[in-house]
């Protein structure tokens, strides 16, 4: 049996450990750590100065703001990194289509916008979202996103060619220089990389939009499982931003429902 004297010292370690424990929990948050990978303009990328920019980067700066704490990005070669998370490099992941398979490992806010994914190919292709029609034809996507876990469970087993690119400006290349014949994207980026461009001319979205729980329909923040404070605080300051017309000046610029008109 231990002596009476050395389990006083151990309960006396454990109280001041709760006390301490405790203590952390009380203090104020002062900053927020935003992963995000840059990579993907109009969302988040840098400018020529270097500085990050994009709609997931004014979004996250007003709601610091709204919390009155400080916005800390780090970059992150792979957006979805929930190891990195878990082991608290970084407390949210920015900018990221809550799926399915993403909620077994993370929680996530509300939505911060809906997005739609769609087709894009040339518009004489007479290609549509469907196995049938895009059986041997190649379909460029882009790596490590939910809409290449959705071309390869659905469209690669019936024969639809998956090709992955690492960045979007690689992949519309591809698409342009017809090494590919189409791509799976969301309107919005598409539309700035490619279909607003001159060499968007022949091109378009074909057939409607493409829609599974694989894809998503929506761009949230992945916060830890057991965050949940922190989680609360950002839908109360996105719900702030909502209410004090803060987040529709912060939208607007960026046409999330705007399609090109072609004639």
């Amino acid at each position: 049996m231990l002596p009476v004297a050395l389990i006083h010292i151990c309960v006396a370690l454990v109280l001041l450990l709760s006390v301490d424990v405790a203590a952390a929990d009380d203090v104020p948050r002062s900053e927020i750590r935003f992963a995000v990978a840059a990579l993907f303009p109009p969302f988040q990328s840098r400018n020529p100065q270097g500085q990050l920019v994009g709609l997931n980067i004014d979004l996250g700066n007003a709601l610091c703001q709204q919390m009155n704490v400080r916005c800390t990005w780090v970059d992150q070669v792979l957006v979805e990194d929930f190891k990195a998370l878990d082991a608290r490099k970084f407390d949210a992941i920015m900018g990221i289509a809550p799926t399915p398979i993403r909620l077994r490992s993370v929680n996530f806010t509300d939505n911060l916008y809906p997005f739609t994914t769609h087709l894009v190919a040339r518009r004489k292709s007479g290609l549509l979202p469907t196995v049938r029609s895009l059986k041997g034809k190649r379909v460029g996507v882009l790596l490590g996103s939910n809409r290449e876990a959705f071309a390869l469970a659905e469209w690669a087993p019936e024969g639809v060619i998956i090709k992955s690119f690492w960045l979007n400006h690689e992949l519309v290349s591809s698409l342009v220089a017809g090494d590919i014949d189409a791509t799976l994207q969301g309107t919005v980026e598409i539309r700035e990389a490619l279909l607003d461009t001159p060499d968007g001319e022949d091109f378009d979205f074909l057939g409607p939009a493409v829609s599974a729980p694989m894809l998503g329909g929506g761009v949230a923040i992945a916060v830890r499982k057991p965050d949940t404070a922190l989680l609360q605080e950002l839908n109360s300051a996105l719900e702030q931003l909502m209410q004090n017309g803060e987040y529709h000046r912060i939208l607007q610029p960026y046409r999330l429902d705007a399609l090109p008109s072609r004639p």
